[in-house]
């Protein structure tokens, strides 16, 4: 996501949100109900791994219209069903509308898939995820304080590489650990800054 510079705007809720989280209604449920709450089960884990692969060069609003589509064409995100897919459903999917048709992305999510289940005999793909979790995290007060990668994102990318994923670079990774919960980016005035359980909100 690319929202514009700026500190958090009041809503007619009177809640405090980000530009990105204020205009859009789905971005706004998104924002307020989804986007850095803790992921902790394999298959949403899995799921939120392959959506960022998707959405790297598009919006994540675009991501997130298409969201009830790619839950269709992959099985739910079910590690188990996407591990089976074929060539031919490569093919399938590259007709289906619904989601983004780049080969490359779905044969990365079959792949991570695949990647997935191996990670099973290592303690599992979220206990791996979750071990990159910073001992600290950003206090941006407005968007460009945050930043778009750190050094555990790039070690998170370069872990999962050598355990057979792709489209989890280093970026891609930051906005993964954002969006679950390892880090909180939400900016310091927000409603919604330390609402993940995981790291204090601001001082009061």
């Amino acid at each position: 996501m690319s929202p514009p510079d700026s500190g958090v705007l009041p809503g007619e809720d009177g809640l405090a949100r980000p530009a990105w989280a204020s205009s859009d209604p789905l971005l706004r449920d998104y924002y307020d109900h989804e986007w850095g709450m803790p992921v902790r089960d394999e298959q949403g884990l899995y799921e939120r791994i392959c959506l960022e692969g998707f959405q790297a060069g598009l919006s994540w609003a675009t991501i997130l219209r298409k969201r009830p589509a790619f839950r269709t064409a992959f099985a739910g995100f079910s590690p188990d069903a996407v591990a089976l897919f074929t060539d031919a459903d490569m093919d399938r999917l590259m007709q289906d509308t619904g989601i983004v048709r780049n080969r490359l992305k779905i044969r990365a999510a079959v792949n991570n898939a695949q990647a997935t289940l191996a990670l099973r005999e290592e303690g599992g793909l979220v206990d791996f995820v979750w071990q990159f979790q910073p001992a600290a995290t950003p206090q941006p007060v407005v968007h460009s304080d945050i930043p778009t990668q750190s050094p555990e994102s790039v070690a998170l990318s370069r872990a999962l590489r050598k355990k057979g994923f792709s489209f989890v670079g280093p970026t891609t990774m930051f906005a993964l650990m954002e969006a679950v919960g390892i880090v909180d980016t939400h900016l310091m005035g927000s409603h919604r800054r330390g609402s993940s359980g995981v790291w204090p909100g601001p001082p009061r």
